[in-house]
């Protein structure tokens, strides 16, 4: 099976209560990406998303784009690996 970029990212800043899962499950539909989003307890938004390396960093510029002034901080770790994820969801 072939590999896709996977990355993590985690949001900090005014990024719950605002839409921002919504948005980025709305925004993911425009980029051929899979993964999930999710509100975390200490106030961050995580992120998983796979596909090509293009499109992961269109899609989260595009999501950057959409969430203007929200997001004060991300945190980005990727890797190869095979596809784990199937569409995009919010969790």
């Amino acid at each position: 099976m072939s590999e896709v970029q996977h990355e993590t990212v985690y949001f900090t800043g005014h990024v719950q209560g605002v839409g921002f899962r919504y948005t980025t499950s709305q925004v993911a539909k425009e980029y051929e990406v899979t993964g999930f989003v999710r509100n975390l307890p200490d106030g961050r938004v995580h992120l998983e998303v796979e596909g090509e390396k293009p499109e992961i960093e269109a899609f989260l510029r595009g999501l950057a784009e959409a969430m203007p002034g929200y997001i004060r901080k991300t945190e980005r770790s990727g890797e190869r690996r095979s596809p784990q994820f199937s569409g995009f969801t919010i969790r």
